[in-house]
Parts: C-alpha cells; sequence; structure tokens
C-alpha cells in the first residue's frame, strides 16, 4: 500500500479515530501522493445554501457541505459536469474536482447546472505526506469501494 494512490477512494473514520473531527466519517480523497493527501469530508450539510452567503444572493440555493476543517474561508467543489466547467481535475468515473469557479457561478445562474451535478464544501480535510498511511496502518481508517454517485447521495 505504500506506494499505491488512493485517489477517488472513500475513507471512512473507524470508532478508533483520535480526531472529533471525523467521527463516522465517510471522506473522498480528492488528492494522494508524496505531498500528502486531501479530501473532503462526505454528507456534513453546512445548513447554509450558497444564496445565504452574500455574494453569492443572486443564485440558486446549492446547498453548502462542511469538507473538514482546513481553509474553511474557502469554497471547494466537485462536480459532473467536464463539459460545462473547464479545468477541473478528473477523479474517477465522471467526477472532477474544481475547475473554472467562474462557469460554475454561470452555469448555476442560467440553470445548467444543478445540485445534482456539484456539491459544494467549505474546507477540507488534509494530511501531511505519510500521515494518511500511518493514520490507516493504526486502524484510524478503512478504505472503502463506494460509487461515485455516492458523493452526490
Amino acid at each position: 500500500m505504500e506506494n499505491a494512490s488512493l485517489l477517488g477512494k472513500v475513507i471512512i473514520s473507524t470508532p478508533d479515530i483520535n480526531d472529533p473531527n471525523f467521527v463516522n466519517t465517510p471522506i473522498l480523497l480528492v488528492e494522494h501522493n508524496d505531498r500528502g493527501a486531501v479530501g473532503f469530508v462526505l454528507h456534513f450539510p453546512l445548513k447554509r445554501n450558497l444564496n445565504e452567503l452574500s455574494e453569492f444572493i443572486n443564485y440558486p440555493p446549492i446547498p453548502i457541505f462542511i469538507g473538514g476543517p482546513v481553509d474553511q474561508e474557502n469554497l471547494f467543489f466537485l462536480h459532473r459536469r467536464a463539459d460545462l466547467i473547464e479545468g477541473g481535475l478528473w477523479i474517477k468515473d465522471d467526477l472532477y474536482y474544481g475547475g473554472d469557479f467562474q462557469q460554475v457561478l454561470m452555469h448555476l445562474k442560467n440553470q445548467t447546472l444543478t445540485e445534482k451535478d456539484i456539491r459544494l464544501f467549505i474546507g477540507y480535510a488534509g494530511w501531511d505526506p505519510q500521515q494518511l498511511e500511518d493514520e490507516i496502518k493504526e486502524g484510524s481508517w478503512i478504505i472503502s469501494e463506494h460509487p461515485t454517485s455516492y458523493v452526490f447521495d
């Protein structure tokens, strides 16, 4: 497992985890390399929508999720519409991370992009090099085989 990338995998915390941010938590990994790992906590709503943020008041009520404890001042996104949003990093299947946020806003406004196609997050979960591998060895995380559709469930 040392050199195998976990990109696109969902990891789920076990009861052995020592971090209250991640109790019984599924996280989709969108980056995993020699610089560390980055992922988003799935299915943890912020209980606020995009249009409730002052700079996005004229946009549809797309839910925002808490992606993790790191960098909660910024919005991040996953999407399934590489045909509409340029610059996204392919994760697996039809799932992409990031891309041109101005295109996201334009397509949200004209409703060619809906909440079935995009997931917005504040913050992310991050690990230093080898940290995630060590936590998996310690039993804090299990690697799941969830399909891409799980992200949008």
